[in-house]
């Protein structure tokens, strides 16, 4: 039976759950890997050939049934359609309809229940053939023995534990680690996206307060030029009242 024969004989995603239904118990599960999507549609808006699911099923023929997925927390497929013609949304990821490309890079936040991160889902992502496995653990890495923050590339069918954070993934164009930001008025840890140099992508709220602090920082300099308080507003976008309280 050639492949194209066997895809006809399995399941459509119509048919098949979208997630495991198990509820997170640890924030960050459904926080950081949203905040990587996020960041994601901001670097690549211009891309349509990538899609990054957030707890959602990946079906796949190399485990014992292809009706059982395996659920990550975070991952990222390259040479996909960002979104299918067909349909708005994926339900989940099935590989058969997918032309078989497995996900680049998955992503598995480690909390309180042991989930198989370092041993069971490991071995299902080299077997699925995922080439960067990045596992996050922030609050358990000492009581699992193991580093806060680890990728793992597929080399030979079996994955090696890579140095240096941020880590540049060629393939990917991408480099991922962490970092500290302030999301919401609150400061912390988080995942995140470099370039090649090690720079880290901005997410839209940090553009925002980066942009306001240049208008701040020019409200002085074009008070010095002699402009009048309403000019100086109308010129950088700001209140009459915020011009006045940067000059008083």
């Amino acid at each position: 039976m050639v492949q194209s024969d066997l895809y006809k004989t399995l399941p459509t995603s119509d048919e098949l759950p979208d997630s495991d239904g198990l509820p997170v118990d640890n924030e960050d599960q459904n926080f950081l890997p949203n905040y990587l999507l996020f960041l994601l549609q901001l670097i690549w808006k211009d891309r349509y050939d990538w899609y990054f699911g957030v707890d959602m099923g990946i079906y796949h023929l190399t485990g014992v049934n292809p009706r059982v997925p395996v659920v990550p927390d975070g991952f990222l497929s390259l040479g996909v359609l960002r979104c299918k013609p067909e349909q708005r949304f994926r339900k989940s990821y099935i590989t058969w309809e997918e032309q078989g490309i497995a996900p680049t890079l998955v992503l598995e936040i480690v909390s309180w229940t042991p989930g198989g991160e370092y041993d069971d889902k490991k071995n299902i992502y080299a077997k699925l053939g995922v080439l960067y496995y990045v596992i996050y653990n922030l609050e358990y890495w000492q009581r699992d023995r193991h580093q806060p923050f680890e990728v793992h590339k597929l080399t030979e069918g079996q994955y090696q534990l890579q140095l240096g954070e941020p880590y540049w993934m060629p393939e990917v164009g991408l480099a991922i680690g962490r970092s500290r930001s302030v999301i919401g008025g609150i400061e912390r840890e988080i995942l995140s996206w470099f370039d090649q140099q090690g720079k880290r992508y901005l997410s839209a709220e940090e553009q925002a307060q980066q942009e306001r602090q240049a208008r701040l920082a020019a409200v002085s300099q074009l008070d010095q030029m002699g402009l009048s308080v309403e000019q100086i507003a109308t010129a950088l976008g700001l209140s009459v009242d915020i011009v006045s309280q940067q000059l008083a």
